[in-house]
């Protein structure tokens, strides 16, 4: 048996319904697993029906804002919205300007017989790097001890946008961005954290030396010049490195400021 899994930020669900972009990858990619990234909206105000599809959601409390989903053929064993509060106890999680990254539907879990599926959304350094030490020091380290906990029951898939590139190869100007948001030491050092517990960069391991974005920027015209990041990622548990098939980025596919991704596991 061989799943099909996509993973897409698309800033703002409503906007990219109205595009038809969403419904056209279902049509002609007809993905197994389809986990969506900043989706801006609660169940019910996005009118769709997938009818091949279950839906699963955790929204933001903050109306418009953040928010993850996962549109699955297969029914879950079961769903977990967020990190679990023993993690939430944890970690002292005092809210800034945006409010609390435990109640902006960042992280949503499905269980399945082989594996965990976790889309995540993770919080944005922003411009001024006002939350890059909720990054380096809280929701990196935590996000990571949740997927390490979730090993020790069976392998784990987690894809969305980490909103870091992890090395030179993912942006188009490493130089010009060395201490901008996302490509900070310390958000490469989150993701270099994450392959050092063992998780599997997908689209890197079978693609090692190409330069292929994900996100491009609203400004000059940037994805028409592909001047973009790799900052949307699967990774794997290492015992699914043998099956692993296939690791894609659609560029070509528009509608966000970020395409979609995608891998292949057989089973």
């Amino acid at each position: 048996m061989t799943y099909s899994f996509f993973s897409w930020n698309v800033n703002g669900l409503r906007a990219i319904l109205k595009k038809g972009t969403l419904e056209k990858l279902l049509a002609e990619k007809s993905p197994d697993f389809l986990c969506l990234q900043e989706t801006k909206c609660k169940p019910g105000q996005a009118e769709f029906d997938f009818e091949d599809y279950d839906e699963l959601w955790n929204s933001a409390t903050r109306p418009g804002y953040s928010g993850t989903a996962i549109l699955t053929k297969t029914a879950p064993l079961s769903v977990q919205t967020d990190l679990p509060e023993d993690l939430a106890i944890k970690y002292e999680w005092d809210e800034d300007l945006y409010g609390s990254p435990l109640h902006e539907g960042r992280v949503l879990t499905a269980e399945y017989p082989e594996f965990f599926l976790v889309t995540v959304y993770t919080p944005n350094s922003k411009r001024d790097l006002s939350r890059l030490k909720l990054r380096e020091n809280l929701w990196d380290p935590a996000f990571l001890a949740f997927l390490k906990d979730l090993e020790k029951q069976k392998p784990v898939v987690v894809c969305g946008d980490f909103n870091a590139a992890a090395t030179e190869l993912d942006l188009a100007r490493p130089k010009d961005n060395e201490h901008n948001a996302g490509y900070t030491i310390e958000e490469r050092q989150g993701i270099k954290n994450l392959k050092n517990a063992g998780f599997i960069d997908t689209f890197r391991s079978l693609h090692p030396d190409e330069r292929r974005y994900t996100w491009w920027s609203h400004l000059g015209h940037a994805r028409e010049h592909n001047v973009g990041w790799r900052i949307d990622y699967f990774f794997i548990s290492k015992a699914l490195m043998e099956n692993l098939k296939s690791a894609e980025i659609y560029e070509a596919i528009s509608g966000s400021d970020h395409c979609p991704i995608s891998i292949e596991l057989e089973f």
